[in-house]
């Protein structure tokens, strides 16, 4: 209706949560497609196609209600546009400043609560208040008791624990692959053909400088698509996703994971919903209790936690490095070479990334962040990287996972202590070891593991870092009996191939 201010969307608000409602649902669409923010960044090809194709998707979707503009930027896109527009909150610091300053002009009348979380930002100042340490423990038994969710009448968790971790942490069987029904996958259609021209055109002309390699759409650019996602693994993965889910399989990138997380981080999906239909599966016998509290703690807790300490740390946080890692990323990270690289885990993990872009969280925090905490990339940096180069990644998603749980550049406000391990971890949770040039068991020599070596190396480097954190104390004593320490530490330091 032309005589209301429009709603304008971004890319990661595309779901009817944000455009459906009672509220919305007559309002007119804008949609801009702004050059500028596609160039920005040497995104993931494969990332610049689903929010490329999710917008062409929604305007299809809606039809006449929505006005998609291309443009060069957002300004001269609203300028063409020529109404006043509300807009929910936008999920990054730098979208949050300008769209301020534009509702200061009064081109935006008004700034909307994001529904793409399920805890609302009030709340969770009010939670954190007088708080030094953020504990994702803490925040996602609060968030259970707030909404009511897996608890028994009496207000306690069902079947008498908070977390089932105990259960989830199986190694992976002894099979390249588990015996678990295949996630949905998407039949591309017109929309990604004229997508995928596009983004040649653009490549061609110097436009664009995307990392990885283009190939299949692998996840859902539109609301039914996400919907068939999501039945998809509540009705036949997740009954099997909690045991293995800290697991690694060469020849199984997906095991058993819910591979939703674009489609939750595109505004596809509405998380209560999710969080909602995981627990009808547990009420009606049809998954174990351990998979789907695993399931709905990285939604309700996880994802949720991640979201709020972004906008509560602010923009320093990313800033932080606690442990002095100053080293530039390698050329063969930035440009996902996995054939450069000889250790198989650390090389399945970045071929992924090449791949699909996409790596499960498992691989991003005890392969990729593992390796990248030991070796002293600078975490700003890596964060950077993770955002442009994971199909998932969004400026809020990173600071809390990389800053803070993966490279403890905060010092200990996110995570308990360093995630720091060497091979015997990724030996015991993978397959990858058996015929690697690297062995596990050794940290000196040609042969030496390069996780393995790694490890001590860190704990050296940052002993004194470190010295005041009581997790640490039995790794610290365990490098202060080290007999070839000095070895060990000289070699890493030599190190040009992984």
């Amino acid at each position: 209706m032309r005589d209301e201010p429009a709603l304008w969307l971004f890319a990661d608000q595309l779901g009817p949560h944000f455009h459906g409602t009672p509220e919305h649902r007559h309002r007119d669409v804008l949609v801009i497609r702004s050059a500028a923010a596609f160039a920005a960044k040497p995104f993931h090809r494969q990332k610049l196609h689903l929010v490329q194709a999710a917008l062409h998707r929604l305007a299809a979707d809606l039809g006449d209600r929505v006005t998609l503009i291309d443009a060069p930027d957002y300004r001269t896109g609203l300028r063409e546009f020529g109404r006043p527009v509300v807009v929910h909150e936008p999920t990054s610091h730098a979208a949050d400043a300008f769209v301020r300053k534009l509702h200061g002009e009064g081109v935006v009348t008004e700034i909307l609560p994001t529904p793409g979380f399920v805890l609302s930002k009030a709340d969770f100042a009010e939670w954190a208040a007088g708080r030094t340490r953020f504990v994702m423990e803490d925040f996602y038994r609060d968030q259970r008791r707030k909404f009511g969710v897996l608890l028994e009448a009496d207000g306690e968790p069902e079947g008498g624990h908070w977390n089932y971790d105990h259960d989830n942490r199986q190694p992976p069987p002894k099979t390249t692959r588990l015996d678990v029904p295949a996630p949905w996958h998407p039949r591309e259609n017109e929309i990604d053909d004229r997508v995928r021209a596009d983004l040649d055109a653009a490549e061609r002309a110097g436009e664009i400088h995307p990392v990885g390699v283009d190939g299949p759409r692998q996840f859902a650019v539109g609301h039914d698509e996400a919907q068939r996602a999501l039945k998809r693994f509540l009705d036949h993965r997740l009954p099997v996703f909690g045991p293995h889910q800290d697991a690694m399989l060469t020849h199984d990138w997906a095991m058993a994971h819910a591979l939703l997380s674009v489609p939750l981080n595109l505004g596809l999906l509405d998380p209560r919903d999710v969080v909602r239909k995981a627990q009808e599966r547990y009420r009606a016998g049809e998954a174990p209790l351990s998979s789907v509290e695993g399931f709905v703690r990285q939604v309700l807790g996880w994802r949720d936690w991640v979201w709020h300490l972004y906008w509560h740390q602010g923009p320093e946080y990313l800033h932080r490095n606690a442990l002095q890692a100053r080293r530039k990323l390698p050329e063969w990270w930035r440009s996902l070479d996995a054939d450069a690289v000889e250790a198989a885990c650390l090389r399945t993990a970045l071929a992924g990334v090449r791949d699909r872009g996409y790596a499960h969280h498992i691989e991003r925090l005890m392969v990729l962040g593992n390796h990248a905490l030991q070796r002293g990339y600078d975490p700003a940096e890596l964060t950077h990287w993770f955002a442009t180069a994971f199909v998932d990644g969004f400026p809020w998603v990173m600071p809390a996972n990389v800053i803070g749980m993966s490279q403890y550049a905060d010092g200990g406000v996110v995570g308990t202590k360093p995630y720091a391990a060497g091979g015997a971890y990724i030996n015991r949770m993978s397959d990858h070891c058996p015929g690697c040039v690297f062995d596990p068991k050794k940290r000196t020599g040609p042969d030496a593991c390069p996780f393995t070596a790694g490890y001590w190396a860190f704990l050296d480097r940052n002993a004194a870092r470190l010295r005041g954190n009581h997790r640490m104390r039995q790794p610290l004593s365990g490098l202060e009996r080290l007999a070839d320490r000095a070895e060990v530490v000289a070699r890493e330091a030599d190190r040009d191939h992984f």
